[in-house]
């Protein structure tokens, strides 16, 4: 005789239940929704969508996007495009076959709100791709011109949005450009709606220098605020000659400015990150050697903004080194988490500056830029690769 029915558990101790999967293992979520149609309707819908974010809070890292270093030459096993997961989640990756004209010349811009921003700089007009590695979407842009040095961010542009799983909104692209001339160089900001195909007129910043360029680093996002690496060619015919700024623009003003670099010694272009500080302020970060310099933006009691010096910390100590004569560098942060990430001879590790807890996410030491990928799983946004470019 079989045994009885159980009783089925209630929805509410279901959610409790289901609000203590792991946000950053989506693949529990998934499993868990096939289970039967009341648990799908359930794990899916809009209600516990907003219990499970607003239990976890900061949303995980399901993965980041990388470039290479410019001299480097592409993996074959390296994905299009260019997208490691580091939990148990499934990008929708487009290929060759699925959209014309993606190949490895594009590079990674930026990566924020759930999509990424890609720029292939050899092709003119030059084509910008944004792409939602969730929903597998992708829209294609061109800037308002031709620079001869440029970058952009990608930003959420739907009002109240807390960014933590937002996919199917609407967004906006910050496109920045530069004209070298003879005597100076001049900043442009435009800012773009892809969807009404509209740049709006750009405002202006003399640098008052005749070599600045952007540098190919994950911008910041800040209370409103861009924030892009620049440097100054110091004519060495090397990177490490070339001193760094940084470039801000205030979107609520519409206004560009710039803010000198800490007072570091020349020659670290190469490992140096901008980064946005769990208090909300402007961070900057370099490798020297072994040593991780860290420096933080603060008003004084005189009223000036500057540059303190935050932290020193001794890599060596820290992480399992092997050769400590290579060259060590910052590739790139998480906004507002305290979260570095740091390429060495052999890996990249993730270090959390609170607590100095570090872990290794790849086995790999050519690594020019990374950019993290920050969501929570949102199974309904996902769509097939044959709707992804509409």
């Amino acid at each position: 005789m079989p045994p009885p029915p159980q009783p089925a558990l209630p929805d509410e101790l279901l959610e409790e239940i289901f609000l203590r999967l792991p946000p950053d293992e989506p693949a529990c979520l998934v499993r868990a929704s096939l289970a039967s149609k009341s648990w799908f309707a359930l794990l899916t819908g809009a209600s516990f969508r907003g219990l499970y974010r607003e239990f976890h809070g900061a949303p995980p890292m399901l993965g980041f996007i990388y470039c290479c270093p410019p001299d480097s030459t592409p993996e074959e096993e390296d994905s299009l495009p260019h997208f490691k997961a580091t939990a148990k989640f499934g990008a929708c990756i487009p290929t060759v076959e699925d959209w014309r004209g993606w190949h490895r010349d594009y590079t990674a811009w930026d990566c924020r709100h759930g999509r990424v921003l890609f720029a292939n700089k050899n092709v003119l007009p030059m084509p910008i791709v944004v792409w939602d590695p969730m929903t597998g979407r992708r829209r294609l842009l061109y800037p308002p011109e031709d620079y001869d040095s440029s970058g952009a961010a990608v930003l959420c542009n739907v009002t109240g949005c807390d960014h933590r799983a937002c996919h199917m909104g609407p967004f906006q692209v910050v496109f920045i450009g530069m004209y070298n001339t003879e005597d100076s160089t001049v900043a442009y900001a435009h800012v773009s709606l892809p969807e009404v195909v509209h740049w709006s007129e750009p405002c202006t910043l003399d640098l008052a220098a005749d070599d600045a360029f952007m540098v190919d680093r994950p911008p910041v996002f800040i209370q409103g605020v861009l924030y892009f690496m620049l440097a100054y060619d110091d004519y060495g015919g090397d990177d490490s000659d070339d001193k760094t700024a940084i470039l801000k623009y205030d979107l609520g003003s519409n206004c560009l400015s710039l803010i000198d670099a800490p007072p570091v010694k020349t020659g670290l272009v190469d490992g140096v990150v901008i980064m946005a500080t769990e208090d909300g302020g402007l961070g900057f970060g370099h490798v020297d050697g072994l040593t991780l310099n860290l420096w933080a933006r603060h008003m004084g009691s005189n009223g000036v903004v500057s540059w303190a010096q935050r932290r020193l910390i001794n890599l060596g100590t820290l992480l399992p080194i092997q050769n400590p004569k290579e060259k060590h560098r910052l590739i790139g942060s998480v906004d507002g988490g305290d979260i570095i990430f740091v390429t060495t001879d052999l890996y990249i590790y993730e270090i959390n500056l609170k607590t100095l807890r570090w872990k290794e996410i790849w086995k790999r030491e050519k690594c020019h830029a990374l950019f993290p990928y920050l969501s929570f799983y949102n199974p309904p946004a996902r769509v097939n690769l044959a709707d992804a470019a509409h």
